[in-house]
């Protein structure tokens, strides 16, 4: 294992190489936003003397421990969570190789670079890319309605991140007119965030959004969620108050917050349905519209986008909820009257689906609401805007944990990085990857990486009259949008910022 060395603009980093590519680890892109810096717009990082060693992963941000990752309860201890990682396989200034710059998932409330499905060396080295993941406030920290402090700081360290990026991606062997942003799940929300985002203009040339989840705070509904967060603490959400508050203290308490959902309903509405406690905030500033509204105006008409989604987004939820094959026909009809779009929502999905039984109603109006239809809104904005968009859909049915979990949330992470057997998502591959597994991975990191490249993923861009998709399965094909009934059910729904109900 040799080293390698790079001048930043902070200082001289030593990282090394592995199979092939120059690997640099745990990278402070702003300082550890602690003490002064508490709930406060990420600042740059200062300078260093010497060579500091880029080994090892950042710490995680904090957050709750939630399915034994062991990368959270197991990594590196310290407050310096904004940190991003860099695979290059050919760190020289003049290679100018296309940048991917990863947001991980997570409900904006867990997540982090650290885990190992999540590794970029594969993607890098087969792909001939430069890939960049990071660490971002998240939960309380990042994304609560705090008084005294901006709004969105975890959208705040985003930016943060891509600047570092813009001014320090090129001594790594990356073009920093070339960048790429790509995630999933609350990472594909963030990165619809960022298209309406000005102080993320011209930071980002291209956008891969995967499973983009439609929820977008209103102030008013993330201040009474902060402040019911506080509550648990006997405190105020103001900075005066939980500044000196032990991070993991607001991490307790946000979990407290969840466990008593049900009772919030009246004041939160689907969001607490869904257990969701923290999204972007559109609060006219740093978020100054919701995305759908940005991108439809044009804000990303000179950025080449490609978006989409699984085919069973919600079955590994219902899977987690013990639901699975059990969905009774009264927790299907008061799904359908929960999240449907309109009055006549519920009848609208029986009439389309004539055949569905309770699992499948009620799997299909929960992927519907939560991340189908946003990501398709998402397509259709970008085209409303005069941009061009790329849409696909994975149908791909995992082989792992029984086979039972279709094409679910989140398998389209261990698909694109090409880790088929290490992480938790590696689950749903399977013990031993499937030759089909190696297969379908193949095919989307050379989609990913050709777009990075050069806009074009290999299929025809979307329109509202073809609706061209490329469905990515064993044998992939390129269709008509299949989910076509679900498109027609929500295709007046607008999918607004998600307001505070009660008072």
């Amino acid at each position: 294992m040799t080293l390698s060395e790079v001048r930043t603009a902070a200082g001289v980093l030593r990282g090394r190489r592995e199979a092939g590519v120059a690997v640099f680890r745990g990278i402070p892109f702003a300082e550890a936003p602690v003490g002064e810096l508490r709930f406060a717009a990420p600042r740059p990082v200062r300078r260093w003397d010497g060579v500091r060693a880029a080994v090892s992963y950042g710490p995680p941000p904090p957050q709750p421990d939630v399915f034994g990752r062991h990368e959270v309860s197991e990594g590196a201890a310290g407050d310096d969570w904004l940190t991003v990682n860099v695979w290059s396989p050919d760190p020289d200034p003049g290679a100018k190789l296309p940048v991917m710059v990863w947001v991980h998932g997570g409900a904006y409330a867990i997540g982090t670079s650290s885990s190992p499905e999540l590794d970029g060396g594969r993607l890098a080295r087969d792909g001939g890319v430069v890939v960049v993941t990071f660490n971002y406030r998240l939960g309380v920290e990042g994304f609560a309605q705090i008084a005294g402090a901006p709004s969105n700081r975890g959208l705040l360290d985003q930016i943060a991140a891509l600047e570092w990026v813009h001014d320090n991606i090129q001594v790594f062997g990356g073009d920093p007119g070339r960048v790429t942003v790509f995630g999933e799940s609350a990472g594909a929300g963030s990165i619809a965030a960022l298209l309406a985002m000005p102080r993320a203009a011209g930071l980002f040339h291209r956008a891969i959004a995967q499973s983009v989840p439609g929820t977008f705070f209103s102030t008013e509904l993330a201040a009474d969620i902060a402040t019911a967060c506080a509550d648990e603490l006997g405190l105020r959400p103001t900075v005066a108050e939980l500044a000196t508050v032990d991070p993991a203290l607001l991490v307790v308490a946000g979990d407290a917050v969840t466990a008593t959902m049900a009772e919030r309903v009246p004041r939160w509405g689907q969001v607490a349905h869904r257990s969701i406690l923290f999204a972007p905030v559109v609060d006219g500033d740093v978020l100054p519209v919701i995305p759908w509204r940005a991108v439809a105006d044009g804000a990303g008409r000179d950025i080449d986008l490609l978006v989409g989604h699984t085919r069973d987004e919600q079955r590994l939820f219902t899977a987690l909820d013990s639901l699975l094959g059990e969905v009774t026909p009264e927790q299907a009809a008061a799904a359908l009257r929960v999240f449907a779009p309109g009055a006549d929502g519920e009848r609208r999905y029986r009439d389309a689906f004539p055949d569905a039984g309770p699992d499948e109603l009620y799997e299909l109006v929960h992927s519907d609401w939560l991340f189908r239809m946003p990501s398709l809104q998402l397509a259709q904005a970008q085209t409303a805007g005069g941009g061009r968009v790329h849409v696909y859909e994975l149908t791909w049915p995992a082989p792992g944990m029984g086979g039972g979990l279709g094409a679910c949330h989140g398998l389209d992470v261990p698909l694109v990085f090409g880790n088929l057997d290490s992480g938790q998502t590696a689950m749903l591959i399977g013990e031993s990857p499937f030759p089909e597994a190696e297969t379908l991975s193949a095919e989307m990191r050379t989609a990913w990486t050709t777009f990075a490249a050069h806009g074009d993923p290999g299929w025809p861009a979307y329109d509202t009259e073809k609706r061209l998709t490329q469905i990515f399965d064993t044998p992939s094909v390129v269709t008509a949008y299949p989910e076509e009934a679900s498109r027609l059910i929500w295709q007046d729904h607008a999918f607004p910022v998600v307001p505070l109900i009660g008072r």
